[in-house]
């Protein structure tokens, strides 16, 4: 069950609480005091010893699948109002200063989707774009790109912010029965970059899940063939760039930044060369020991920190099989091919480092710096890296037997300079000597300033979001397990 947690920073002091999301599901598993609605990764059957009426109600319910609305992702923000998130058509809205249930939003009610990612982009205006998926409702399904402006909420918290939600575009799938999963995309001054790579639903499998006996999340296929393809996007007009920029196979999870230069757009990706990274996070790998952890997964893809540029004053007389990004600062390039595609091979930037974070105030700019989770010989993260892409070099901080979530960067009042700044992190460790902590790092050395231990139990979490004191009462940071 998605479990909230928050930290919030008030005269010297940390404060933390931790509430379990009220969603419908979590109220349907209490009172039937197990686990009665499906998620990801676990199809729920009818319990044998019911009678047969509320047998059938249940298959009948799955006739026609939806989805939980245990969010357990992320924090999102659409107006003022802030929703825990996941990937389906359902959040919830949260009162962040309490971690209060407000109540259960469904995007259907507001736009046509039935996924939606879980890390929407805000602009300096304080607008929010956000990408998703129409499998089912008027016209052939498509991913589709909407805004929900800033001023959407409403002052007496009685209507959702969603309710003002404005539809820039729609792409149809590259395959009718096989769009592609994404998990984020990228946004610069002008355009919106999305990815569509050949990690893949299969809408069949998935209209067919419960009957079939499989998961959710066996309802994903990569298609190690098949090419990936890039999509860029304008803001304004909702139309897309006409060329076809494409390259090689692999799986996104996270994008880290993407800007405008030179005429080029340039976006940076934590790109796997395959979807093996979903299997090792099935109970019966987690309980393994280290040594049969690390030999059975020996052969897994790393995290890789990769650049992509895309030049856009591309034309019919461009130069055929010569590499046309122009930037001196990166070795990625973009080679037109005979049909007119543009083929595009990645800049490596670094190697095993996933949940990237940035100075939220440099995105959609040119940037140098970005922060994530060290991962080495695990899915868990036991160090965070702060790298220097100017450089191409890192520096880490790490504690001995200690997990750090995902890095939050907070800048400093009135910073200039984009490492001005901490960083956060909720940190746990199975050492009984070591009780969970919030951890401060000076965001320019790495170096510890602060730490606030936390006599509670705190498991470890995906990702946050810090809520400056002009938006909720007290600076907090907000985060989802």
């Amino acid at each position: 069950m998605s479990l909230l947690h928050s930290f919030t920073f008030s005269d010297g002091e940390v404060t933390y609480r931790s509430k379990f999301l009220k969603s419908d599901t979590y109220k349907r598993n209490i009172e039937a005091n197990k686990i009665v609605v499906s998620e990801f990764g676990t199809m729920i059957y009818p319990d044998p010893c019911q009678n047969i009426f509320s047998r059938m109600s249940t298959h009948l319910r799955n006739i026609i699948p939806d989805f939980t609305d245990n969010n357990l992702i992320n924090i999102v923000r659409y107006g003022d109002d802030y929703y825990a998130s996941s990937e389906i058509n359902y959040m919830n809205q949260i009162d962040p200063a309490t971690l209060e249930t407000v109540g259960r939003v469904n995007y259907r009610n507001h736009i046509t989707l039935n996924l939606a990612t879980a890390h929407p982009h805000y602009d300096s205006e304080g607008n929010t774009y956000n990408m998703g998926t129409t499998l089912l409702g008027l016209g052939a399904p498509k991913h589709i790109v909407f805004k929900v402006p800033a001023d959407a909420s409403d002052k007496e918290r009685k209507k959702p912010a969603l309710r003002k939600v404005q539809l820039i575009c729609s792409l149809p799938f590259r395959s009718t029965l096989f769009p592609s999963y994404f998990h984020s995309f990228g946004m610069t001054e002008n355009y919106i970059v999305f990815v569509e790579q050949p990690f893949k639903l299969d809408i069949v499998k998935l209209s067919t899940a419960y009957f079939r006996g499989v998961s959710w999340g066996n309802c994903l296929r990569f298609d190690k063939d098949e090419v990936t393809v890039f999509h860029v996007i304008n803001k304004q007009t909702g139309r897309s760039i006409t060329r076809r920029f494409y390259t090689d196979t692999l799986v996104v999870f996270h994008h880290i930044n993407a800007y405008e230069t030179d005429g080029h757009v340039v976006f940076d990706l934590i790109c796997y060369k395959d979807s093996n990274l979903y299997d090792m996070f099935y109970i019966k790998n987690i309980k393994q020991d280290t040594k049969s952890f690390i030999q059975s997964n020996k052969d897994y893809s790393p995290p890789c920190c990769q650049r992509f540029a895309l030049p856009l004053s591309i034309d019919e007389h461009s130069p055929k099989g010569t590499n046309l990004v122009t930037l001196s600062d990166t070795s990625a390039k973009a080679v037109m091919q005979a049909d007119g595609s543009v083929y595009c091979q990645p800049d490596t930037l670094f190697v095993g480092l996933e949940l990237p974070g940035i100075n939220y105030n440099f995105n959609a700019r040119k940037y140098r710096y970005f922060y994530g989770s060290r991962l080495e010989w695990s899915p868990h993260p036991n160090k965070i890296a702060k790298f220097d892409i100017v450089s191409r070099t890192h520096i880490e901080w790490h504690q001995e037997n200690c997990y750090p979530s995902e890095p939050v960067f907070v800048a400093s009042p009135g910073a200039v300079d984009e490492d001005d700044g901490v960083i956060l992190s909720s940190v746990v460790s199975p050492d009984p000597h070591i009780s969970p902590f919030m951890l401060v790092l000076n965001a320019r050395t790495m170096e510890e300033l602060a730490r606030a231990s936390i006599p509670a139990h705190v498991h470890i979490d995906l990702h946050g979001l810090f809520i400056p004191a002009k938006r909720v009462s007290g600076p907090r940071s907000c985060t989802n397990q």
